[in-house]
């Protein structure tokens, strides 16, 4: 059977398959049955979304295909995706629903479900909302008989309750944190944190500068946030700022730049962080997760500090499993999406800020000084268009000189080969301390690769 759903929910362009309204509303309805049968009683659940133009109506079939089938649904409205993942366990819903393609462009949405704890929906809910879409069931919908635009429409007062008890629970998490004098500009994406974001930060008492937090639909992630720092390192260095801010469009993820207008992505966060709790005594099993995409400079900053770096698949999710299987505090990946599991199991792009601010102060130090001693190594990547996606340890060739070149690398680098997921791509990347020998490393690599799979 095909599927559906991947590491971040479903995601797709709005308006085609799986994002047209009947598939939805099967979706809506699928989610409300299985839980309506787990549960013995109506589900209720809670959903969300960001800016996008399309996020209304698919919020809507969404909650069309649910009710239909038993469930009651509330909504929060404009929110961050960890902004659901929190209400749904502080109001008791059953599950929280976001609308929300993250950083992707405007034509692009999502649906991504969590459950209580914070986590995702299990594979076997996901499995179950599939065979429901391809079986094309009608489940029993009562469609036609629903005839609400939208959930909660009738009372904005509860979706105002909802952001506020957000922002509050976010506020008093860092409540002996002072940001007065304190000079941040913040890149809001057009996104889900355009509105929230500035708000939180100025309970602070923080001087806010923000920018791209005028959102009109199709204008989320457009050259900015935290795919495009450009504007933000130069106004960060304009208003002779202290810190900035870029979060993504459902703002579970940020990246900062510092008071000399250096970016600082999420594994300078994760060296930051780690040190801070270290010699807080904090820093479980001296580890810190990250995932293979992590730079190899910050594995050999780590090690200095006899801190483990554990690796684990691309993917939120696959962060989440390791933290909590090996009971660390601290994971995330290079783009941004830190977690901090005690707090949360959802990466928050404004809880981090906030964390790495009290960081700031409670040592006395800029941004800049907190990222002293981790040094991005140089790397390269090289794309191969291969005619199958053989095992690379089936071709002896491949294998024979992938070896020669990570002996080579030593401790001081790094090789991952790895298939695109969605395109016929061996990937070649390689990080190591001289630019020039891994550009020579792996172009012999992904020639070898060409000859035997091209």
């Amino acid at each position: 059977m095909k599927k559906l759903f991947g590491t971040d929910g479903i995601r797709a362009e709005a308006g085609e398959f799986p994002l047209d309204e009947k598939t939805i509303e099967i979706i809506g309805g699928s989610l409300a049955r299985q839980f309506c049968e787990k549960l013995g009683r109506q589900p209720q659940f809670i959903t969300g979304r960001d800016t996008r133009e399309s996020g209304a109506w698919i919020e809507n079939a969404f909650c069309r295909g649910a009710v239909s089938a038993d469930a009651n649904c509330e909504s929060a409205e404009v929110i961050t995706t960890p902004g659901v993942a929190f209400l749904t366990k502080k109001f008791d819903f059953d599950a929280g629903i976001v609308i929300s393609a993250s950083h992707n462009p405007f034509q692009d949405n999502g649906i991504k479900i969590f459950l209580p704890t914070g986590k995702k929906i299990d594979e076997a809910i996901e499995r179950e909302i599939e065979k429901d879409v391809f079986s094309n069931a009608d489940l029993g919908l009562r469609i036609a008989d629903f005839k609400a635009e939208s959930p909660n429409t009738e009372d904005r007062t509860k979706t105002a309750d909802f952001q506020s008890a957000y922002l509050n629970y976010l506020a008093d998490e860092f409540k002996t944190l002072s940001l007065k004098n304190f000079k941040i500009v913040m890149d809001c994406a057009n996104g889900a944190a355009s509105n929230l974001a500035p708000t939180l930060f100025q309970k602070f008492g923080a001087d806010i500068t923000a920018i791209n937090f005028q959102p009109d639909g199709k204008n989320i992630n457009e050259k900015c946030g935290s795919l495009h720092l450009e504007k933000l390192q130069k106004k960060v260095l304009d208003e002779n700022a202290n810190f900035g801010v870029a979060f993504d469009g459902d703002a579970d993820r940020s990246l900062f730049v510092d008071e000399k207008g250096n970016l600082v992505d999420g594994d300078a966060v994760l060296w930051i962080m780690a040190n801070h709790l270290n010699n807080q005594g904090k820093l479980n099993n001296q580890t810190v997760v990250a995932t293979v995409m992590s730079n190899i400079g910050l594995e050999v900053a780590l090690n200095k500090q006899n801190i483990k770096l554990l690796r684990t698949a691309v993917g939120d999710k696959y962060v989440l499993q390791k933290l909590i299987e090996t009971n660390s505090v601290v994971g995330g990946e290079q783009s941004g999406h830190i977690i901090f599991p005690q707090q949360s199991l959802v990466g928050d792009g404004m809880f981090t800020a906030l964390r790495l601010l009290e960081a700031l102060f409670e040592n006395s130090k800029s941004l800049s000084e907190m990222t002293d001693g981790f040094t991005q190594f140089p790397q390269i990547l090289v794309n191969v268009k291969v005619r199958e996606k053989l095992p690379f340890e089936d071709v002896m060739e491949i294998t024979e000189n992938a070896k020669k070149i990570e002996a080579e690398l030593g401790t001081q680098g790094r090789l991952l080969l790895r298939y695109s997921g969605t395109e016929n791509l061996a990937r070649v990347m390689i990080e190591g301390e001289n630019q020039t020998k891994i550009e020579e490393q792996a172009n012999y690599l992904a020639e070898i690769i060409k000859r035997n799979l091209g």
